[in-house]
Parts: C-alpha cells; structure tokens; sequence
C-alpha cells in the first residue's frame, strides 16, 4: 500500500464519512478511490479532497448525496438530460379529445393507473 494513501476504515475517520458510506459515494460515482493490487480501497490526498469539497457543497447548498449524483447523471446521460430540461419547459396542455369540463377526471384517472402500476 502507498504510503500516502489510507485504507476505508482510517479515510472514514479522517473525513467523518463512514466506510458505509464512503462506499455508496463510490457506488454513486461521486469519488471513486484507486484499489490495491489486492482490490482494497485506497484514498489518497485527491480523493480525501473530492470527499471533503463534496462535504462543503452539501452543506454550503443545504442538498444531499442523491441530489448530487443525480446531477452527475444529468451531466453523463444526455436523454435523461434532454427529457428533463423538455419536463421544465413543457406548458400544461389539455388533450384534444378530452373537453375541457372533464380534463380533472382524466388527469385522476391517469395518476390512479400509474400508482396501480
């Protein structure tokens, strides 16, 4: 093991993550930690930084965890990017064959078929 990198347990105690949770913020693909040639997780100043700097973001935006990995699927996955930047501009539009008298129960209708789904 490099002698400037740290195993799970002792990055947990340095940053105040837990090991646990280091290792969703791998799975997230928030920080990914370099591996020994044994496969252990090895953190070095670039990653206890990434850990760090994540820390202050969360905290200095009132978000978590999730909200950021879901803007780095933003970032990575263009359809989803594109389907919700088109949600956010999308106008509410009542569908043609519904008249208007009966557009609430046909939007109720739709939510109780995509809850029983």
């Amino acid at each position: 093991m490099p002698n400037d990198a740290l195993t799970i347990h002792e990055a947990a105690e340095t940053t105040g993550w837990s090991a646990r949770m280091l290792r969703y913020i791998e799975r997230a693909g928030l920080v990914e930690p370099q591996r020994s040639p044994s496969g252990y997780r090895l953190y070095g100043p670039a990653e206890l930084q990434r850990l760090r700097t994540l820390r202050e973001l969360l905290n200095a935006h009132g978000i978590g965890l999730q909200e950021v990995g879901f803007g780095l699927r933003l970032r990575r996955e263009r359809e989803l990017s594109d389907a919700v930047e088109a949600w956010f501009e999308a106008e509410p539009q009542r569908p043609q064959h519904v008249p208007a008298p009966d557009w609430l129960r046909f939007e109720q209708e739709k939510h109780s078929k995509l809850l029983a789904a």
